[in-house]
């Protein structure tokens, strides 16, 4: 019941998003919020691409140096994307974004792949309101953004409350 509430919610902020110039929607909750499953159950319904982002980016960082995964981060990214060909994608395991030793800024980079299609993306992380967070202060993957101008969706029954990573 849970998840097509969340899912429902899903359609409901997709609808005329592409009007807008960043097609980003963020569905944000702690580990076990049902993130997964809403985003799996919204990718079958309506038959929208779905890809595990850690896994597919994972794969092909393997043969880089760390100085190259910091530099073709945001272009692997883009080609994964791509690939599917849809105007609507699905990503899932944002988690790897995050990863210090990627140097990059996990927002910017999904913000940079919304402008040319609509993105669906799982944040492992809260929503207060004006802030998006993942993981605590004192983590060495934490992150707050402003997010007054983003389309997100909280899972969370602790809205606000920093979660561990």
């Amino acid at each position: 019941m849970l998840i097509q509430k969340a899912v429902d919610q899903i359609r409901e902020r997709v609808v005329g998003v592409s009007d807008i110039y960043h097609r980003l929607l963020l569905v944000v909750g702690p580990a076990g919020s049902g993130k997964t499953a809403s985003l799996r159950e919204f990718a079958n319904q309506g038959k929208h691409p779905m890809v595990n982002i850690g896994l597919e980016l994972a794969r092909r960082l393997l043969d880089l140096t760390e100085r190259q995964r910091i530099l073709q981060v945001p272009k692997l990214v883009d080609d994964i994307v791509s690939e599917t060909g849809a105007d609507m994608v699905v990503l899932d395991n944002t988690e790897i974004l995050f990863n210090p030793a990627l140097g990059q800024d996990p927002l910017r980079l999904l913000l940079g792949l919304s402008r040319n299609r609509t993105i669906v993306a799982s944040w492992l992380g809260a929503s207060d309101g004006p802030h998006l967070t993942y993981a605590r202060p004192d983590h060495p993957e934490y992150r707050k953004y402003q997010s007054d101008d983003l389309l997100v969706i909280s899972l969370s029954d602790h809205a606000g409350e920093p979660v561990n990573c």
